[in-house]
């Protein structure tokens, strides 16, 4: 334990963590809390931060709209039923589903979910009755979900009524949850593709939170490959007026359920797809301690930055007369003021809140009772930002490097592992992985006839005339050099007619867009060179 221990050189109490979420919690209320406190961040942007957020593991949001395949996609993952699900092609899922790990198969309605110190949801409080009717914890014992829970949320409605009729601020909670989870998936339906005025409005409130997003284009089977390209130019063209970074937004294609495919001349597509969103989904526990901290930071830039705002409006008060005249002054100038802090504490104009909505929030404030400026709160959190982040960084890699392969087991993650249909199995140079006959042997009359007019020498070629022919594939010299190295099989410097022949198949497997092996597999070693000289291993 000894070595993801360390010491905090603070002058008053050198404190021990024992891991990093502890340390966090620790730093959190220590050092940023009193900051966040004393210039009302928790009216303005976020409630404060429990045990349970430091403790809970790596949370999933799906957000779409209605039937675009959200509550099937968990499905999917889990493949099993989760208590509480309905699917359906109008709108099924009308509330916010956690689907959590539990001993027995059960549902926790939200009243009693927000009063549960142990889950991360208790904060969810602030958003009333109307939103915790619509609000439930499904747990079942899954071995997906023993290492990652997932947050189905209702189907997003296009037109102005249903809007109006959920009662509680949609856009406002999907930001709550938001900040708290390691992965946001939009999920778009290839088939009919729209994004509606509520939807805009979602993505819009997830606007700080792009590095967590992914985009699922889902049931792209149900179209032929021209349509499909036409929908997804026609998906990055929409996602671009809304998501306003230079970056592209990673867009998974695929059909996330086990149906047979509908058209099925994309497979091959769609199984990458699948396989690359696993791996990121199976990522998120080994990162989960980064995220937090990631998190964490982008906080307390917030609460600085929220300490010098309201500190500059206290100070802009007049003490006895024309109180409620100076507020509307301040309010409407609230641009300038930002411009100003900017300046003076040289913060980058990113860090700062949204001016409209700080100016909606602060016309219900009293700015009389706002704090002035603390400067040791303020050194507090600058002093977490500069030293104690850094030290609880080099323990994330620690406890990183202490762990086992932390990844996501169970469920769809188990049937793309291994045996013929893992990915990739019996392509490129897996090809033959499980016939008797060694698959080079197959093109090798072409090879020899080119490995004859090299004129070889006691049956071998060397390297200078091997090398010239090997050039023609147009092949850069990095890539020559590994396949040299894995087809001079006896480590002499030249080629028999075997080696020859397999250098050709492992550049016709490069040529063919698949990976070289790091080493030779059993089933492209020559039969000459194996063991025992027989065509077995």
């Amino acid at each position: 334990k000894s070595a993801t221990m360390f010491r905090k050189t603070l002058k008053k109490d050198p404190e021990l963590f024992q891991n990093v979420s502890e340390g966090l919690r620790k730093l959190y209320r220590t050092k940023l809390f009193p900051l966040e406190d004393a210039y009302r961040f928790h009216d303005f942007h976020s409630p404060a931060l429990e045990d349970a957020d430091f403790d809970n593991k790596p949370m999933v949001l799906l957000v779409g709209q209605y039937s675009t395949g959200k509550t099937t996609f968990i499905r999917h993952l889990m493949e099993q039923d989760f208590p509480g699900m309905r699917i359906g092609p109008e709108p099924t899922t009308d509330s916010f589903i956690a689907v959590m790990h539990g001993e027995q198969d059960g549902v926790i309605p939200g009243n009693a979910l927000v009063v549960d110190p142990k889950k991360p949801f208790r904060k969810l409080n602030a958003f009333g009755n109307a939103f915790l009717n619509r609000f439930m914890c499904a747990q079942m014992p899954n071995p997906v979900l023993e290492s990652i829970s997932i947050i189905d949320t209702p189907g997003i409605l296009s037109g102005e009524k249903q809007r109006i009729s959920r009662g509680y601020d949609f856009a406002a909670v999907l930001e709550w949850f938001a900040e708290r989870v390691d992965r946001i998936i939009l999920l778009f339906d290839a088939h009919k593709l729209d994004i509606s005025d509520e939807f805009s409005e979602v993505i819009r409130a997830l606007k700080n939170h792009e590095d967590k997003m992914r985009v699922v284009l889902n049931k792209a089977d149900q179209i032929s490959t021209q349509q499909l390209m036409r929908v997804y130019g026609a998906l990055m063209w929409s996602l671009g007026k809304i998501i306003n970074t230079p970056e592209v937004v990673r867009v998974y294609i695929g059909s996330f359920w086990a149906q047979p495919l509908l058209v099925p001349d994309n497979r091959k597509l769609f199984e990458a797809e699948e396989q690359d969103l696993f791996l990121d989904i199976q990522s998120l526990p080994r990162n989960a301690a980064l995220r937090k901290l990631n998190d964490l930071i982008k906080r307390a830039r917030l609460a600085k930055v929220q300490a010098y705002i309201i500190s500059s409006l206290k100070k802009e008060m007049p003490s006895v007369f024309g109180k409620d005249s100076k507020k509307k002054e301040l309010i409407a100038n609230l641009g300038e003021i930002y411009q100003k802090i900017e300046k003076e504490h040289q913060i980058s104009p990113g860090d700062f809140p949204n001016l409209a909505k700080m100016q909606e929030l602060l016309n219900g404030q009293d700015f009389t009772k706002f704090a002035s400026l603390k400067p040791k709160l303020l050194e507090a959190v600058e002093d977490m930002l500069a030293n104690d982040i850094a030290r609880l960084m080099a323990m994330v890699r620690q406890e990183e490097s202490a762990m086992p392969s932390q990844t996501v087991k169970g469920g769809a993650f188990e049937g793309t592992m291994s045996g013929p249909f893992g990915h990739g199995y019996g392509e490129g140079a897996s090809e033959g992985i499980d016939e008797l006959e060694w698959v080079v042997g197959r093109d090798k009359p072409t090879y020899d006839e080119i490995f004859y007019t090299l004129s070889p020498i006691n049956g071998k070629v060397s390297g200078a005339a091997a090398k010239k022919e090997m050039l023609k594939s147009k092949l850069p010299n990095t890539v020559l050099g590994k396949i040299w190295k894995l087809a001079d099989v006896d480590k002499d410097g030249y080629l028999d007619d075997e080696e020859f022949a397999l250098a050709n198949h492992l550049i016709k497997v490069k040529l063919e867009g698949h990976e070289l092996p790091a080493e030779l597999p059993n089933h492209l070693v020559p039969p000459s060179k194996r063991p025992g000289n027989s065509l077995q291993d």
